[in-house]
């Protein structure tokens, strides 16, 4: 772990010009901070400074056990943890430990994912999707993301005449369901397309309701890792990305969309259903956002998403760890409203 310092100390750096670059300068994009009490009236100024450097700000509690909640310095982090957390009675390691990793494989990925996360609170939804998806095709150009496109030979999916989503009108209830269990209902482009064409009825027809479900052993497994790069062009990637985004549809219909969440529910699998108002999850369903370790950052909505529903240091939590979080937690947090058998 790199050195750690008080927040009184970090926030006296941030008023510098020398201290500023004595951040900067460090090996590692991590700075750790203890949370503590901090004059409220230097916050301002010291999250103004903040805002734009390109690091990634690890907030720990004084103490194991310590409520931070209501500490002012907990809005200096971009996530808040302990460093005896394990992961669980599987894993020996901590969750500082996989975060570690994350921004050791990863440092860009990293530290764009917390510049654009600081920044959350003040974006709407549409802005939000913006500021993503031209983060998100950045990054598709950088080295760390090429770097793990070079570990996996391209292998498009063949062809099939199935249907990718399902379909069907029951009275004013359009059930969407999810058609690749094969694949554990990955994304692909025809899924994300026909995706989009069934919540746009829906979204002309206010008398619809939608029920999104997925067929198989899990809800969505993120994207397609075979399609993951496939546009060669990633301006373009990010202007369609724009024009057809599901999130963006949901978002304008989500007093009307319930989603049923079960086994894995990662990347996309939870970053569209966060979109609506009613989540329900199964006990089976675990959740995570594993983008950063690939030298990506959330690319479906989820920076707008499960921010809004969560906050954006356990959004950071949740993509920098690259750990899954299981249901009741995952209600606990407010990332799903409801659990059923």
């Amino acid at each position: 772990m790199t050195d750690t310092m008080e927040a009184s100390d970090f926030v006296a750096l941030l008023q510098s010009p020398a201290g500023i670059e004595h951040l900067l300068t460090q090996a590692s994009p991590a700075v750790h901070i203890v949370l503590n009490d901090v004059e409220p009236n230097v916050m301002e100024a010291a999250l103004a400074s903040l805002a734009p450097l390109p690091i990634v700000v690890i907030g720990l509690a004084a103490s194991p056990g310590t409520n931070t909640d209501s500490d002012p310095s907990m809005a200096l982090a971009d996530l808040v943890i302990d460093p005896e957390h394990k992961t669980d009675e599987n894993d020996n390691g901590t969750v500082h430990e996989h975060i570690e990793a994350t921004l050791h494989a990863c440092p860009t990925a990293s530290v764009a994912l917390a510049l654009l996360l600081r920044g959350a609170d003040d974006r709407s939804i549409p802005a939000g999707l913006v500021a993503e998806s031209s983060t998100y095709s950045l990054l598709q150009a950088g080295s760390e993301f090429q770097s793990w496109k070079s570990t996996r030979p391209r292998k498009l999916s063949s062809a099939t005449n199935d249907p990718v989503v399902k379909v069907d009108r029951q009275g004013n209830v359009l059930h969407v369901t999810l058609s690749r269990p094969h694949k554990h209902n990955a994304v692909n482009t025809a899924m994300q397309h026909a995706l989009y064409e069934a919540f746009t009825v829906a979204a002309t027809d206010p008398t619809l309701t939608v029920q999104l479900t997925g067929e198989g052993p899990s809800f969505c497994a993120g994207g397609d890792l075979d399609e993951f790069g496939s546009f060669t062009n990633p301006a373009s990637a990010h202007l369609v990305r724009l024009e057809r985004s599901v999130g963006r549809l949901i978002s304008t219909m989500s007093e009307r969309v319930t989603t049923v969440l079960h086994g894995a529910c990662l990347g996309a699998g939870i970053e569209l259903p966060a979109f609506g108002t009613h989540v329900v999850a199964r006990p089976d369903a675990r959740i995570g956002l594993p983008e950063v370790g690939l030298g990506l950052i959330p690319g479906a909505g989820g920076t707008v998403s499960v921010t809004q529903r969560i906050g954006r240091q356990r959004t950071a939590w949740l993509a920098l760890s690259g750990l899954t979080i299981d249901a009741p937690t995952a209600l606990a947090w407010g990332l799903v409203d409801e659990l059923t058998p």
